[in-house]
């Protein structure tokens, strides 16, 4: 990949506009499950591959774990969608996103909120073993 070139650019548009496609319809002002619901409905419809509350296995140093994380939404197989519907994004939401991405091996992850006005909220984060976070 050259540098300046976005990791899974066209996938991460996709899911930002199918949730920009939502906070249209919905604006803000529901509990983040119905967000939840409505992105499933509209990723289906613009053709995105999804799993919503997908399970994923954590390790702590290569030894597995009982405990799981459940993904919001894992989209194209590699993407970690964590939603919300806050008054505004906050550092625990961003690094409990580094968190999923460091402790899953996901690259990718993004993070929406649905409960912000006029607009969404919406970061992306990138982790990988030899570019660190961005």
């Amino acid at each position: 990949m050259e540098k300046g070139e976005f990791l899974y650019k066209e996938e991460t548009y996709q899911i930002i506009g199918a949730c920009f496609e939502v906070y249209k319809e919905k604006g803000c002002g529901f509990l983040e499950a119905v967000y939840q619901e409505c992105l499933a409905i509209e990723f289906k419809l613009q053709g995105i591959p999804y799993e919503p509350q997908k399970t994923l296995p954590l390790s702590y140093k290569k030894q597995p774990l009982d405990q799981i994380y459940k993904a919001d939404f894992v989209c194209f197989g590699k993407i970690i969608l964590e939603i919300k519907a806050a008054d505004k994004l906050t550092d625990k939401d961003r690094s409990q996103v580094l968190n999923y991405l460091n402790a899953t091996g996901f690259e990718v992850g993004l993070l929406v909120n649905f409960g912000h006005h006029p607009k969404i909220e919406h970061e992306r984060f990138v982790l990988t073993k030899s570019r660190g976070s961005v």
